[in-house]
């Protein structure tokens, strides 16, 4: 048996209610259209590079019982967030962090080896898993009591959509609060706390804790660590300027 060159190609197919919608979205992301059909079922084909996604249509189906999901790996998940956030920002003013279609900030994720990760809920309920290629290096934070909390919350709601019992696990935590904590754990639990809040629609809460991460002194070492969460306080101020 002669040697062979693997160069096998694995396409999702999943499902939506309507497939003009799902393009509408994935378009927003930058993908493009690469084949339509409405009969004898609607089916659509959509790419963006190498990231190929396909769906086809299911009358009266309901987004938010979808079961549909995928993984995909890529070499920085920072860079597709961004440009995704980009696209969301000029269609909509602000990234949809709450309801369907939302998206989440890339994470570090303890069920995944600790590799960054964030999720894309599509129209059609989809869950879109984004991960980093496992040969970049990505290791475990080590961190402390209130970070290994907030790894479980982003598991849970992250990666299973349980926002309620994030959100819980997350005040249990921080309620027990000793002073003991690092700045950076504690800045990294109250923005995902508000961006919980957000998604949970509890605009109050969110305000309350984006005003503690403000009141915390941080130092340059401080900041430039939390990079990507001040980044996100800031998203979620935006959010919640669009929606009072």
């Amino acid at each position: 048996m002669g040697e062979r060159v693997a160069n096998e190609v694995t396409v999702p197919l999943l499902p939506c209610g309507s497939i003009d919608e799902i393009a509408d979205f994935y378009r927003m992301l930058g993908f493009e259209v690469t084949y339509r059909q409405q009969r004898p079922n609607p089916y659509i084909a959509l790419r963006r590079e190498d990231l190929q996604l396909h769906f086809f249509g299911m009358p009266d189906f309901d987004p938010g019982q979808s079961y549909g999901s995928c993984l995909v790996y890529v070499q920085d998940t920072g860079e597709l967030y961004r440009e995704f956030a980009e696209g969301m920002r000029a269609v909509h003013g602000k990234l949809l962090v709450s309801g369907i279609p939302r998206m989440t900030r890339p994470r570090k994720r303890k069920n995944a080896d600790s590799l960054s990760g964030f999720s894309l809920v599509d129209p059609g309920g989809n869950w879109i898993r984004i991960f980093q290629a496992r040969d970049s290096g990505d290791s475990d934070p080590g961190t402390g009591r209130l970070g290994k909390a907030l790894q479980s919350a982003v598991v849970l709601g992250d990666s299973h959509g349980d926002h309620r019992q994030a959100a819980r696990i997350l005040d249990s935590a921080l309620a027990r609060d000793d002073g003991a904590v690092s700045t950076v754990d504690l800045v990294e639990a109250l923005v995902y706390r508000a961006e919980l809040a957000v998604t949970l629609r509890d605009g109050e809460t969110a305000d309350t804790l984006l005003a503690r991460v403000r009141a915390i002194a941080l130092d340059d070492t401080d900041r430039e660590r939390l990079a990507e969460a001040l980044d996100n306080a800031a998203e979620l101020e935006r959010v919640r300027d669009i929606e009072r």
